[in-house]
């Protein structure tokens, strides 16, 4: 007969948390929570927030071009579009109202093709809009150069957006 060895077990996982953050009857904290004690904490010893596209710099820095930048520049703003357009969904009226403007202004045979894209985009739910407007396709990035959601961020939004993205 022939007898099996098993070696023993070494390896032993465990959980221990420092009292100070919490007792075991209380909930761990929520990412958002943990993200507004880490700011705290950074304030604290005096370090400030800053919201700034800065290029690389050095050998790598030909990875950022311009367009990159005024890529990233377009879907901030169309980020914080959709965040203004979620608390006040009238806005939504403004697309459509400047794109009306624009077919108005083409002739039918000749109007550019973005044209009806966007007239099918904005005939969709709000929320598969703001999901494409924030999204990061090729496609999303091409309408947004056209973009029709003009006048819904007032000068001082677009200011503090083109500030953050001057280089």
């Amino acid at each position: 007969m022939i007898e099996l060895v098993v070696p023993p077990c070494v390896t032993r996982y465990t959980n221990f948390v420092s009292q100070k953050t919490r007792s075991s009857s209380t909930q761990p904290l929520t990412a958002a929570e943990r993200m507004r004690r880490y700011r705290a904490r950074k304030r604290a010893a005096g370090l400030k927030q800053t919201r700034r596209w800065v290029p690389a710099r050095g050998p790598d820095s030909a990875v950022y071009s311009d367009h990159a930048i005024l890529e990233a520049r377009s879907l901030a703003l169309h980020c914080l579009i959709a965040r203004k357009i979620s608390r006040d969904p009238g806005l939504l009226d403004i697309a459509r109202r400047n794109l009306a403007a624009w077919k108005r202004a083409h002739r039918p045979g000749e109007r550019p093709r973005f044209l009806a894209e966007w007239e099918w985009w904005l005939r969709r739910p709000w929320p598969e809009i703001a999901a494409f407007i924030t999204g990061t396709s090729e496609t999303a990035a091409r309408l947004r150069q056209s973009s029709p959601f003009a006048g819904v961020l007032d000068p001082e939004e677009r200011r503090r957006v083109y500030e953050a993205f001057r280089a």
